[in-house]
């Protein structure tokens, strides 16, 4: 029996969620709904043009959020990350284990300073992310715990990790070990600007194809080159053998080796966005890894991200996450 249903890999960042206006993210020469990666120096001018305006943190990075949720519902789970020996490396590593995430961040902190990301969020429930990767940008293949990962049903990777040399060999080297072991490989976009300017690394990631594949409408049309879903749809079973496709509003697409699943939206009022997609991961591989049905996995994971996205947060109250599957008909 595996000890862990799915072991993660990511950056591992400290969120810090802010409302802001428009009119902010204007003045701050920012687009919104994307990710930017920034310096410490872009960092300081941002907070400082923040001001005194009421922040949340907590722990976060995609694939953190991810295995939070998973855990939240009952699942075992493992992640392995970067943090530095500062205090928001001490906090990153004490979140994760009280929301039932297992890590060995304890056993190896490095100099420097932890990642961190600015969540800035609009009225529309839009969610624009600054990230400041730190230490994070230097994991590498000897942050992996293949112990663990040999452990486990599914390896999930983070598509952030394109963006850093280090980051980027050490999924392709969990992946080989993965495959080595027998172990699925699920793999999130993560970002519509993962695909449009670090296309080459993704593609390597992706390799002759994955077990599961999570994306939204905007990276599966840009990932395909096509302003077709159907299109989209085609170049993204041909890429994995199965895949959890969000649509917002509209719900979620689960396909299983090309039979797909339309998962209905649940209408809800939206404010703040930012988690969803995450959450969304982890209640669907928490289905997958305990005997449910395509449709059943897909209705949780539909039914927990639109209850996210109704609170500021990237995650739920662990009641509030058992709540959905205990009265999941």
């Amino acid at each position: 029996m595996n000890r862990y249903d799915v072991y993660g890999i990511g950056h591992a960042l400290v969120d810090t969620e802010v409302k802001v206006t428009d009119a902010f993210l204007a003045k701050a020469g920012l687009t919104k709904g994307t990710m930017t990666l920034i310096d410490e120096t872009r960092r300081t001018q941002l907070l400082e043009l923040l001001g005194s305006a009421q922040r949340h943190r907590s722990c976060g990075g995609s694939s953190a959020n991810t295995l939070i949720g998973l855990a939240q519902l009952g699942g075992r789970a493992f992640h392995s990350s970067k943090i530095a020996s500062d205090e928001n490396g001490s906090f990153f590593a004490r979140d994760m284990k009280t929301n039932g995430v297992d890590n060995d961040l304890d056993n190896r902190p490095s100099p420097g300073a932890t990642g961190q990301c600015l969540v800035l969020i609009t009225p529309d429930a839009e969610r624009t992310m600054c990230t400041y990767l730190g230490i994070s940008e230097t994991f590498s293949m000897q942050d992996l715990a293949p112990e663990r990962l040999a452990a486990s049903q599914w390896l999930y990777v983070e598509g952030y990790l394109v963006t850093s040399p280090t980051a980027r060999q050490a999924a392709l080297e969990a992946i080989r070990l993965a495959r080595k072991q027998g172990v699925k490989i699920a793999l999130t976009f993560s970002d519509v600007s993962m695909i449009e300017f670090f296309r080459m690394g993704m593609e390597e990631i992706i390799g002759n194809g994955v077990d599961l594949l999570f994306c939204n409408q905007a990276e599966a049309l840009k990932y395909a080159d096509t302003q077709d879903l159907d299109t989209a749809k085609s170049i993204l079973a041909q890429k994995s053998a199965a895949f959890g496709l969000t649509l917002g509003a509209q719900g979620a697409v689960v396909s299983i080796h090309q039979k797909e699943f339309m998962i209905p939206g649940v209408p809800v009022q939206a404010i703040d966005a930012n988690g969803a997609g995450d959450l969304f991961a982890g209640a669907l591989l928490y289905g997958l890894t305990h005997g449910f049905s395509p449709e059943k996995a897909g209705k949780l994971a539909c039914r927990a991200s639109a209850l996210l996205v109704t609170r500021y947060g990237a995650r739920l109250s662990r009641d509030q996450t058992l709540n959905v599957l205990n009265n999941l008909d």
